[in-house]
């Protein structure tokens, strides 16, 4: 059995178009048309990943993606909207969606991005048997056992990808590393996706680890190129 893939779409030809394309690469397919039984189906089926719409009918996709990234910080979450307006895409990389693709978008660009997500998830998996906790930083602790980070003995309570971000960071200090750099390297496209993912992922981060985000002592901004971990 393949990979189970969790479709949340209103729209039945849309969710039909998709699972036929799906299942073709090999998907198990679980499909919902509304925010609430897209729930029950998570909570039964525990899907490998969701493609979630935003507009559904009972609750809409980010209230859906917020109560399932109340208890799991690890499933990935790709966001189907047609609306352009960039709050909205933020506001669900906000929430803790992984990725967001708008309407109309090509299914050779929704493999892509399925495969990316399913690939940073396994291989993450496979990382954690030979988990430690590595302190890096005076008051900062990243625990690969827990796949957290620790700040002045504080969990942060990262999401996966968070996590996978300031580990790759704090892995090469001093390294600035540009927004597409980040995500190829983090985010594994093989393509560059949407830049605005990135600074969202970094701002959620400082609020998280830094004590005062706007001043950030350990993840820092290169005017004009990147992001680096400072391990000054």
């Amino acid at each position: 059995m393949g990979k189970s893939v969790l479709i949340v779409d209103d729209e039945k030809n849309i969710v039909d178009i998709l699972s036929f394309n799906l299942e073709k690469e090999g998907f198990e397919i679980i499909t919902a048309y509304d925010g609430e039984a897209a729930l029950e189906k998570y909570m039964q089926k525990k899907p490998n990943l969701i493609l979630l719409d935003v507009m559904l009918p009972l609750l809409d996709g980010f209230e859906v993606c917020r109560r399932i990234r109340e208890n799991d910080n690890t499933t990935p979450i790709i966001m189907l909207t047609a609306r352009e307006e960039e709050t909205d895409k933020v506001l669900g990389l906000d929430i803790g969606a992984d990725d967001y693709i708008t309407k109309p978008f090509s299914l050779r660009e929704l493999h892509a991005r399925i495969k990316a997500n399913l690939r940073r998830t396994d291989a993450s998996a496979a990382d954690e048997t030979d988990a430690k906790a590595i302190e890096k930083n005076d008051g900062l602790v990243i625990d690969h056992e827990r796949f957290d980070a620790i700040v002045n003995g504080r969990a942060a309570e990262l999401t996966q990808r968070e996590f996978e971000l300031v580990s790759f960071l704090v892995a090469n200090p001093g390294k600035v590393y540009s927004r597409e750099e980040m995500l190829h390297k983090v985010w594994l496209y093989d393509y560059f996706g949407d830049l605005r993912a990135v600074d969202v992922a970094i701002r959620r981060l400082r609020e998280k680890i830094e004590e005062n985000p706007s001043q950030p002592k350990y993840i820092m901004t290169k005017r004009g190129v990147g992001y680096y971990y400072s391990n000054e």
